[in-house]
Formats: C-alpha cells, structure tokens, sequence
C-alpha cells in the first residue's frame, strides 16, 4: 500500500497537497475510498480518501499503527562533499537504512567547491530524495538533509549527540578493530550517533585530530577501505543488524 508524507495530520485526519496529488490521482490512479499510509512527525495511520480537488486531498484516520519501522537509535550521517551523485546515493541508500538525518561538510580535500547560490535547489533536490526513499522503504519520518556545513560548524553541530566517531582510515591499515563495536555496546536505544565520513580523499591527519580533540572516537570499518559513498552504508548496516536482528 503506497505511504505519503503528509502536510498537517489531526487525529482524526490528514491533508495532502502538491506533488503528492499527481501522483495519487495520475500515477495510482485512486478515488475516494482508497486506502493509504499517511505519515506525520513521525507517527503513521492507515487513512482512507474522502476528496479529492486540484489543490488538496483529504483522507480520514481509519486506524493508528503502532509500529515503528525507524533505526532505535538517531544516526546522524555527516559527508564530506564528494563529487558528482554520490551525495545523493548516500542519501537514497542511507534513508533505506535508517538513517535520521544527513550533514554534508566542506572537507579539507572535498574536490567540490560549495556555490551558496545555486545550493539550495541542490538541497531542496536532496530531501525530495529522502522522502521518496523513505516512503519506498516504509519510514515513519523523513531525514532532515542539512545545508552543507564548514569543519567547524561541523564540530559544533556534532555536541549534542550521546557518541560521535569518525571513520580514519588509518586505523583500518593499522588493523584497529574494536573501537566502532565498542560504541554500539555502550549506545542504549533512543541515544544518538554521529558519524563522521571523509570525501573521496579522506581526512586530513589534522581534521582526525581535531575531532579526537572533540571527543570524536576515531574507528576502522573494517579492515578494507572503503569508498565515501560506501562508508555511510557500512555503518547503517552493522547498527540495523546489532540492534534490530541480532538481539
């Protein structure tokens, strides 16, 4: 059954406007009586369609579902600009897997250099994509997808989460392999994780330092290294198995 982000939901009801519309009405093909999945902050209820217009469609609340499909844990993934569509797939990929929010960074070695002017209809372009994965992949909420942030508004943006670590990989080729493990035994369900992950050419000796200094825990994933837009997947994958298979 197809599920929609809606613009204001009551207990009773939900309302839903633009693109949403053409796509009910044009590509499914509903009417009233339908039935569909509607999603607010978070919560998702099975609604049937009681009108339709060209600038609304309202549905009633038929019953609320209480289970949750999201990550137990808030994993905030932060990308250090890489170039072409590898941010985007990061996106796609990382709401597929639980992520609940994207913080891209200006890297000391991002290739990209960020155009303030021309940036917001990359972002605005960045959360179309979060919501059209989210709903594919049955999330209850969307991931915020940030404005591209300097290293040191990264670093200040990163204080407000249980555990911060950064993917080095250094560590990897020195064979360090207990650190990441470490963090998830110690992450209790409802605490927040911030991931750190380099562009194409990793992070500067400096940048590592500087986020050890923070309180940052510098980790290997794994002995082979992997590549920007692999790293975000790596990570997701390892906590949706520790925490929603393996227990």
């Amino acid at each position: 059954m197809q599920r929609y982000f809606v613009d204001h939901m009551s207990e009773t009801g939900a309302t839903i406007t633009g693109e949403d519309i053409h796509h009910i009405t044009r590509v499914m093909r509903m009417s009233v009586g339908d039935t569909i999945y509607c999603c607010y902050t978070g919560k998702v209820a099975l609604c049937a369609i009681t009108e339709i217009t060209n600038d609304v469609i309202l549905a009633n609340v038929v019953e609320w579902v209480e289970n949750s499909n999201e990550l137990p844990i808030k994993v905030c993934i932060a990308s250090g600009l890489p170039k072409g569509d590898k941010l985007e797939y990061v996106i796609q990929k990382g709401t597929e897997l639980g992520a609940s929010e994207f913080v891209p960074f200006v890297a000391a070695r991002s290739i990209v250099k960020w155009d303030e002017k021309k940036g917001k209809k990359k972002v605005e372009r960045w959360g179309k994509i979060a919501k059209e994965a989210a709903e594919q992949s049955h999330r209850a909420m969307v991931p915020e997808v940030c404005n591209p942030l300097s290293f040191k508004e990264l670093l200040s943006f990163s204080g407000s989460f249980t555990y911060q670590v950064v993917a080095y990989e250094e560590d990897a080729k020195r064979g360090e392999s207990s650190n990441l493990a470490r963090v998830f035994s110690q992450l209790k369900h409802g605490e927040s994780l911030f991931v750190v992950i380099g562009p194409e050419g990793g992070l500067t000796e400096k940048e590592v330092s500087t986020l050890i200094e923070n309180g940052f825990i510098s980790c290997s994933f794994g002995p082979r290294i992997l590549r920007t837009e692999t790293a975000p997947l790596y990570v997701l994958s390892a906590l949706s198995y520790y925490f929603e298979l393996a227990r």
